[in-house]
């Protein structure tokens, strides 16, 4: 058993003071990460179903249907060689880039994250998740801030402006109304929305986690935008509870 708590590394951000910190835990015996910043708890790799979940949701048939639709595919072999590329928002503990990289449909993955420390810790094997986003060639780690890429025009991969992707995975906020900072905001409204759209393929899937339920009147709007939009309660156990609890997916496809 390791020490029952150790800060990994300490960060001042322009969002506030970065804690990456591994405690044990004795309600499930293991060592657990996780990320604060400030007094909130970011991420903790106790809970990683959801996340993990989302990314599956998304890429669900996703190769076929491009397939089918005589999509584009980005390398060259035709319809029938169709290759994903996806953007996942928010790299946190690497849980939902890893769940990307299973999928052998996926061509490219760049994972936009806004805080650099992160980045490093994966980087530096802080994160055990790092030794395998860094090691494979379809993943490229972005510093960035992925609502002020979206909202800029130029896209989400600064080498081509405009490029669009076949699945944008989502996991920033805590919720589409509770978010880290207000700058947020306007993603979760029909212009950012459209704005985020526009970066698909036709066809393509909007992936969102929420840690709150779903909410009606955030699927409404993304159903004004998208040609469907839906709420996937994720259920997972929570031993420190000793319940079950939930998160929300949300999917919307172009």
């Amino acid at each position: 058993m390791a020490a029952r708590f150790s800060e990994l590394d300490w960060r001042p951000t322009p969002m506030g003071e970065l804690q990456l910190r591994r405690r044990w835990d004795p309600a499930v015996a293991v060592d657990v990460l996780e990320v604060k910043l400030g007094d909130e708890f970011l991420m903790s790799s106790m809970f990683t179903v959801a996340e993990e979940e989302m990314a599956r949701l998304a890429l669900a048939g996703l190769a076929a249907r491009v397939r089918q639709a005589g999509g584009p595919s980005p390398d060259g072999t035709g319809p029938d060689g169709a290759r994903l590329d996806v953007v996942v928002g928010g790299l946190g503990l690497g849980y939902t880039a890893l769940t990307v990289l299973q999928d052998p449909g996926v061509r490219s993955l760049a994972v936009v994250e806004a805080l650099d420390p992160v980045i490093e810790w994966h980087r530096e094997g802080l994160i055990p998740a790092g030794r395998t986003l860094t090691a494979d060639p379809r993943c490229t780690l972005v510093h960035g801030d992925f609502f002020a890429m979206v909202r800029s025009g130029d896209g989400l991969d600064p080498a081509v402006p405009g490029r669009r992707f076949h699945a944008l995975v989502v996991d920033i906020d805590h919720s589409p109304r509770h978010l880290l900072h207000p700058s947020h905001a306007d993603l979760y409204e029909p212009a950012g929305l459209r704005r985020l759209a526009e970066l698909l393929y036709p066809g393509g899937v909007f992936a969102l986690w929420s840690n709150d339920p779903p909410d009606d009147a955030f699927t409404r709007v993304l159903g004004e935008v998208f040609a469907t939009a839906e709420a996937e309660i994720v259920r997972f156990p929570n031993p420190l509870q000793d319940r079950e609890a939930t998160n929300t997916v949300y999917l919307a496809r172009s």
